[in-house]
């Protein structure tokens, strides 16, 4: 059972940064079937090889990845153009379907609990970030990603979604009913909206960042799923695969990582992420020397990529986006945001949207 679980070994990732890979385990090729989505097909639009899934220890790139999700989607809407495809696979989830993802997450004794697994080992199948936030009312879902060179497309955005909507549902037997379910918007998406409101019970809101947010009682929930005894047989192997993902990705990486986690808060010292990595900030220092940077470089080059990512896929002001990227006030994000590329923020969101009203993509 353990060895179907994705280990960090590439099969098709030929050296890249297991960090930034995607894992593709040989239970897609029964999950499609059970979705009734050919592999065939699906595979030829994706430009990808005919036998992957029966490969073990696949890796994608996330360009790769996303094309294999868009694939998905443009097949499942070829057979019912009013059923988008993560819909079609919330169908067929079911207890049996040996996902890890799922069967760890069936294993918890509610959401909550699932949620706050997922995040730990995330890393392990995908470069996301999972976060959850509880208050005494609600609790709130968020997903980001580590590279942001290439955005997710919407279909992968809303399946994360509808899994953990119809895990809650799966594992309590019960109707589980989001407070709020919000997005990046897309065209594609847009055409379905009602169609995931009807799922989720209210309505699919545009938003940077992906967001899902559930009552407290909800959260709590009793899992009729849960074994515990399962899942101590089952997590020493995570735990031993996220150690060793660790060791093998680049000390860059792992600052990238910790910083994503980080900025929102303003913990953007290097004394904070050496502490969270487990590090002295000597240490620190001297490897990213060896890897050809430092950490203000790593810093700096995060939050122009989450800056230019900020500018493109959302409205928010220049205030936003210096908060989300740690910065104690706007002025200091226009002065640093100008010396990384010579231009203010205004300015290059006037010309994303000049460019895009010449493609006639204006989302602006």
């Amino acid at each position: 059972m353990l060895d179907m679980i994705p280990n960090i070994k590439s099969s098709l990732s030929g050296g890249r940064n297991p960090m930034l890979d995607y894992a593709v385990w040989p239970g897609w090729r029964l999950l499609m079937q059970d979705a009734g989505l050919a592999t065939s097909p699906v595979l030829r639009r994706a430009q990808l090889p005919a036998d992957l899934f029966a490969r073990l220890n696949v890796r994608l790139s996330s360009a790769d990845f996303f094309k294999l999700w868009e694939a998905i989607e443009a097949e499942a809407k070829s057979i019912d153009a009013n059923l988008p495809a993560p819909l079609r696979i919330a169908q067929v989830m079911s207890s049996d379907w040996f996902d890890p993802e799922l069967f760890a997450a069936l294993c918890s004794s509610n959401i909550g609990c699932a949620i706050d697994r997922i995040a730990k080992y995330v890393r392990l199948i995908a470069p996301m970030v999972i976060k959850i936030q509880r208050t005494t009312s609600h609790a709130t879902v968020t997903i980001d990603f580590l590279d942001h060179t290439t955005p997710p497309p919407s279909v992968f955005l809303a399946f994360k979604l509808v899994f953990f909507v119809q895990l809650a549902r799966l594992a309590t037997r019960s109707k589980i009913q989001p407070l709020s379910v919000s997005l990046p918007y897309s065209p594609n998406l847009e055409a379905d909206l009602l169609t995931y409101q009807s799922y989720f019970g209210v309505a699919v809101t545009n938003s940077p960042v992906t967001t899902l947010v559930f009552a407290a009682v909800d959260v709590d929930r009793p899992f009729l799923t849960e074994n515990h005894k399962m899942w101590l047989f089952f997590e020493p192997s995570l735990r031993q695969r996220l150690t060793d993902l660790d060791r093998t990705a680049g000390m860059a990486e792992r600052v990238r990582s910790t910083l994503l986690e980080s900025l929102p808060a303003g913990e953007v010292s290097m004394q904070v992420v050496s502490r969270k990595l487990g590090v002295s900030t000597r240490t620190l220092q001297r490897k990213l020397q060896d890897e050809g940077t430092t950490f203000q470089q790593t810093l700096d080059t995060l939050r122009d990529s989450l800056a230019h990512h900020y500018l493109r896929n959302t409205t928010m002001s220049s205030a936003e986006i210096s908060f989300l990227l740690g910065f104690e006030e706007s002025n200091s994000f226009t002065r640093a945001f100008h010396g990384w590329t010579g231009k203010t923020p205004q300015a290059v969101r006037s010309e994303i949207c000049s460019d895009e009203n010449r493609q006639g993509t204006d989302s602006c």
